[in-house]
Order: C-alpha cells, then structure tokens, then sequence
C-alpha cells in the first residue's frame, strides 16, 4: 500500500498509466484528478497559450513525501505525477489516481493531495499569454 508512483517528468502525463499503478482486487472505488493548462486566468489581458513549467531538483522526492503525508494512515494508493517544461492549452500538467477500500477514503486523500501540491511543491510556472506577455507564478500560485 502507499504511494506506487511520484515523479516529475516532461514526458507527456497518462491517465490510464497512473490508474493502472493503482489497480488493486482489495480496492472498491478509484478517483482522479486531472489538471490541465486553461486558456484564461483572472491576472492575464488576453488569453493564455502555454505554461512553462521548471521544477527544483528536490521536487520529485517532494512530491512523494506530500503523497505520503496525504494517505495518512489510510490503506490506499496513490500514483502522482507532475509535468515540467512548455505546456499547451489543454496539456495535463498534474495527474492523479487514488484507490482504496471505499470511495470516501479515495476522495479525499485526492483533494488533501492535490490542495498539498499547489502549496508545497516547489515547482513554478511561466504563464505565457497570446500577446507576449509573461508572468511567473510560485508556490501557492
């Protein structure tokens, strides 16, 4: 049990890769989350068309430990992944997969892992807009 995958890649994210890795007999109900670069945020002008994303050294082995601190003493397991480099609209930046006994349990060791990444991992992100304009976002961001 635990965490079966964390890591940092700039290798496109697959879904079904990370379900696969959490694919378990004992296990009633999976969830994941998915996130993806969107085309719009409150702070930019005009649309969005990329986020660069750059990673510390350190953040694959972040990334396990906030996995690790979000299943807690629960039973599931999680595969986690983070993507650095140029994404496009659309690209999935963060992808998910939690398994466990019930679907509470799954539930919310998802959201208690995702809420932890966008505060503690220290990966950044270059949000590029259509005009050219750029703005970097950190921790929290």
């Amino acid at each position: 049990m635990g965490v079966v995958l964390a890591e940092i890649s700039e290798e496109p994210l697959d879904l079904d890769a990370h379900l696969r890795a959490v694919d378990d007999a004992a296990m009633g109900a999976e969830t994941t989350f998915v996130g993806r670069v969107r085309d719009h945020d409150p702070d930019a002008a005009t649309a969005v068309v990329a986020l660069e994303y750059s990673a510390h050294p350190d953040a694959a082995r972040v990334l396990r430990e906030v996995a690790e601190r979000a299943l807690g003493d629960t039973a599931a397991l999680v595969a986690v992944s983070h993507r650095i480099g140029r994404l496009a609209v659309g690209d999935a930046a963060v992808v998910i997969a939690v398994a466990s006994s019930h679907r509470a349990e799954a539930f919310e060791v998802c959201r208690a892992l995702i809420e932890a990444i966008k505060v503690e991992l220290p990966v950044w992100k270059r949000q590029v807009e259509a005009d050219g304009t750029t703005a970097w976002k950190g921790l929290g961001g």
